[in-house]
Formats: structure tokens, C-alpha cells, sequence
């Protein structure tokens, strides 16, 4: 399943967004952006495996398409689509293959020192910070590992974080200030209700209390043209429809060499309906030239509410708003199909045709305007209420139980046996990544929204049950050498990882 993800991601969002990229500078169109690229989806875009599964996988689509242009021959739109489709995939394919050479990673880090693009890093596992706030080295192993991975991948020091689900407590400052991080993002509410009132809203950041890291807010207004449901723009008729996916709607003969190997029907990117009327059961063809008009259109409604945003926001301020625009990478052609489109058009059509602002990430902000507000932003996060609820409630705090536990001996273990080798140095080593792996945040987020619970939960007890295994070796010092090298095979991220980072002496103040 969790492979399917990455493929989909790299199909649907990752290379559409680099040849994107690639395009513009080739036309010398001039843009910044802030992009996170968290250390999990580097783990994998590095494995040699997860590479050539990917190939096999582009390929099986590849003959899908081959097959649904033959079998759509008969509806033009249908047709087309599945033309489009079979273009697509093999240009995945070529990129992936024979341009790039399966190295994504070295695609973004060029696009980086060619000043265009701004890569942030993220927690080691997406771990959810505020619940972890009572275990200081729990939560300095998630930034520092997070840290490391960046430089390891991208060759230099990351100025800024993306805090996983912007979750946000006062004092987490200090743990990115030790790790050398200028700034983060917190939602709205989390710069709003800060302690003083900023002065100037979301529209500039301000240093912490505790420490001089910049938080940076994220503006409601531009989030919701493209994040709401009701007004966004991913709802609009002409866009594609996610849900409608031929691998859940043709026979089982026909689909099952493209689908799970048991049998389980999934998505295979070929979709041929537009989102119609979001009321209609009944669905319309998707038209592609139709969907992209619409995208220009709506890239030129963005850009024009934004300068009227900006002119209004000027009236107020002594210096120029910033408007923090964040959403999910994957909104960008896994969701929103046409949304790497949009983005295309957004840029260009800001370049040309507007000069009331101009693209800027944060570490560009802070240069300009290297005094800012000091306040204490309010606890905080995006997720459903603001809060922690979605991953604190009834259907996942059993899980913390148990992790605060594993928690707890992680640092215990690592503070009474620093810099160990051999085999212990294995165990260790191998501890904290379970332990990391546990932490993600996305198991609590799948147990709450309801879908693929089981999973979640199976996950979560793996990585626990896998943590006390070698923590019984470490006590016996009697080790299973198979299963210790099964485990470091199966859960191999984060290859150069030290499991000192949990000693307390290495915490913020230590």
C-alpha cells in the first residue's frame, strides 16, 4: 500500500512538479518557492529498491494505457484521455530512467543552487511534536535527525523546517534554534493569538520568546481559494474527478494484472471523468483542453485577488505584507490534477502581467527585514479543530501509552551507554528507528479519519513490539543476530543514524 503511495506521488506530483519547474527556467521565467521534502520521502526516493519497483510499476502502466487506447477507440474523449494517459507515462518513464537517472533528489538540489527553489527539511518521521514535549531528546531526535538527512541529501544546512501537521508548543524554539533552523510555519490562529498580539497579523513573522527563530503564519484568505471544499478551486466541474479510477470500475479479468496482486482493487491514475456537478452521481467526460482553460482562468483570479489582498494590506503596514501561502506538495496532481498547471500559470502569469508583488520565501523575508516582533506564538496546529485532536483522541490515545514508554527507555538506554560498538551499537541504532518509525504521525491521522485502521494500528504495534525485542537483547545481552539484521534490512532508514541523539546531555540547555 505504502508503495503505491510513493509511486503515485512520483507519477502524479513530484515529476510533474520538476518538469514544471525545469520549464520555467528554461524560459527564464524568474520564481521562488519553499519546498519541503521530508527525510521519509528522501528515504525513498534514495533506495535502489523502491527505484526499480518504480520502473516495474511505470511500465505496468505504461501497457495498461497501451491497452485502454485500444479499447476506448470507439468514444473520442475516452480516447483522448487515454492517449494523454499513455503520453504521460511514458515521459515518467524516460525522465525518471534515462534522464535523471532515478536521482530526483539531485534534480531538486540543482534547482535549489540555482536559486529558484528554497528546500526545507521536516521531522525525521513526521512525528507530532506537542505530543511528545514531556520527553525533550524524543523531540530533539525528530528535528536533529530531520536536520542531518537534509545535509546529507542536499549537501548543505537547511534554514527552515516544516513542522510535521504545523504542530506547534511554546519552547519547541529552542530545539530548532539548537539545531541551527532560522524558521518554521505555524497556521493561522498559532501567530494570531501570540503572546504579545503581533502587529501585523499573519502578514509578517515574528521571533520567538525563547529563542530567535522566525515564525512565519499562514494566511486563511489565499489557503482558501484552493484548500475549501465549498470555494476552493479543486471542486470546480471541469477538473478531473479523483474518485472515478478504472481500476475500480472495469472487470476483474481485464484490471487484475494492474492492480494489488491479491486482488485488491486500487487507484491506477487513469481516470476518465470531470467532477461535473459534485452532487450528480452521474459523471461527464473529462475534457483535458477545458480543465486547462479553467486552471489559467483560475490562476488569473488567484493572482488578481491577491493583488487586491496586497493593495488593501499596504494601507495598513510600514513595510511590504508577506502572504504565506502553504499546501500540501501532493494537492499539485495526486489531488488536484491540473494543480501543477495552475501553478505554471500562476508564476508566468505574475511575471508578466502584475508587479504589485513578487515570490519570496522565508529566508529571502528575513534578509530584507531582519528585525521582527518578538512574541511567543500560541500552541497550535492545522489539523481538524486547531489543536491536537486528531491525534489525541478516543480512536488513538492508546497508542501514546506505549510510546511515551519506548520513550522513555530510548533515552535511558542511550544515556547509560554512549558511544558503544559492535553489535550493542546495532541494537541501539536500530531502537531509534523504530522508535522513530513509530512516531509518525500518520498512524494516528489513519486511525482517526477511519480509513485503513487496521493498517495503522498494525504498524504502530510493529514498530513497539520490534523496539522491546531488542530491548530484551540489550538487557540479556544474548542477541538474535538473524532477526537484529531482518530488522536493520526491513526498517533501513536512516542509515547513519546515531542513537546518542537520546542521550540527555544532548537535549536543548543540556
Amino acid at each position: 500500500m505504502e508503495e503505491n503511495w510513493f509511486y503515485e506521488a512520483l507519477t502524479e506530483t513530484y515529476i510533474p512538479l520538476l518538469v514544471m519547474f525545469r520549464n520555467l527556467q528554461n524560459d527564464t521565467i524568474q520564481f521562488r518557492l519553499t519546498m519541503s521534502l521530508t527525510p521519509t520521502l528522501c528515504s525513498m526516493l534514495n533506495d535502489s529498491f523502491l527505484q526499480q519497483r518504480y520502473i516495474r510499476h511505470i511500465k505496468k502502466l505504461i501497457s495498461l494505457a497501451e491497452k485502454e487506447v485500444k479499447r476506448t477507440r470507439y468514444n473520442a474523449l475516452q480516447n483522448e484521455n487515454a492517449k494523454l494517459y499513455l503520453d504521460k507515462f511514458k515521459m515518467c518513464y524516460h525522465l525518471f530512467e534515462n534522464i535523471w537517472q532515478r536521482d530526483l533528489i539531485r534534480e531538486f538540489r540543482t534547482l535549489q543552487d540555482a536559486g529558484l527553489l528554497e528546500i526545507i527539511t521536516c521531522c525525521a518521521t513526521h512525528g507530532y511534536l506537542p505530543n511528545m514535549q514531556d520527553n525533550e531528546p524524543a523531540v530533539k531526535a525528530q528535528i536533529k535527525v530531520g536536520v542531518e538527512s537534509y545535509i546529507k541529501n542536499f549537501g548543505c544546512h537547511p534554514r527552515g523546517i516544516w513542522l510535521p501537521e504545523c504542530g506547534y508548543y511554546p519552547g519547541l524554539e529552542k530545539f530548532l534554534f539548537k539545531e541551527g533552523l532560522k524558521f518554521f510555519f505555524v497556521d493561522t490562529h498559532g501567530l494570531l493569538l501570540a503572546n504579545p498580539q503581533p502587529r501585523y497579523g499573519v502578514y509578517a513573522p515574528l521571533y520567538c520568546s525563547e529563542a530567535p527563530v522566525a515564525a512565519f503564519g499562514r494566511d486563511a484568505e489565499s489557503s482558501r481559494s484552493v484548500w475549501s471544499a465549498q470555494q476552493g478551486y479543486p471542486g470546480h466541474p471541469a477538473y478531473r474527478d479523483f474518485y472515478r479510477d478504472i481500476g475500480f470500475e472495469l472487470e476483474m479479468d481485464y484490471i487484475s494484472p494492474y492492480i494489488d496482486p491479491i486482488g485488491l482493487r486500487i487507484h491506477t491514475g487513469i481516470k476518465y471523468h470531470r467532477v461535473t456537478d459534485i452532487h450528480s452521481e452521474k459523471k461527464e467526460y473529462y475534457n483535458r483542453q477545458e480543465a486547462l482553460n479553467t486552471a489559467a482562468q483560475h490562476a488569473g483570479n488567484f493572482m488578481f485577488n491577491r493583488q487586491l489582498q496586497i493593495q488593501h494590506l499596504t494601507t495598513l503596514m510600514d513595510r511590504p505584507p508577506l502572504i504565506v501561502s502553504p499546501y500540501d506538495a501532493e494537492l499539485f496532481g495526486h489531488w488536484w490534477y491540473e494543480g501543477p498547471e495552475w501553478l505554471n500559470y500562476l508564476i508566468r502569469r505574475s511575471q508578466c502581467e502584475q508587479n504589485s508583488y513578487e515570490f519570496i520565501t522565508p529566508s529571502d523575508y528575513l534578509s530584507l527585514f531582519e528585525e521582527n516582533q518578538v512574541s511567543e506564538p500560541s500552541f497550535s496546529s492545522w489539523g481538524e479543530g486547531g489543536y491536537s485532536y486528531v491525534w489525541l483522541n478516543e480512536t488513538n490515545s492508546w497508542i501514546y501509552h506505549h510510546i511515551h514508554q519506548i520513550e522513555n527507555i530510548m533515552t535511558e538506554c542511550a544515556s547509560q551507554n554512549p558511544q558503544v560498538k559492535g553489535v550493542k551499537r546495532r541494537i541501539l541504532n536500530q531502537m531509534a528507528r523504530e522508535l522513530l518509525l513509530s512516531q509518525s504521525s500518520d498512524w494516528a491521522f489513519i486511525m482517526k479519519t477511519g480509513t485503513m485502521v487496521h493498517y495503522a494500528q498494525k504498524r504502530t504495534k510493529e514498530h513497539i513490539a520490534n523496539f522491546l525485542t531488542l530491548y530484551e537483547y540489550l538487557k540479556k545481552k544474548t542477541v538474535d543476530e538473524n532477526c537484529l539484521s531482518f530488522l536493520e534490512q526491513k526498517n533501513n532508514i536512516f542509515a547513519e543514524i546515531d542513537y546518542n541523539i537520546y542521550c540527555r546531555q544532548n537535549v536543548a540547555g543540556g
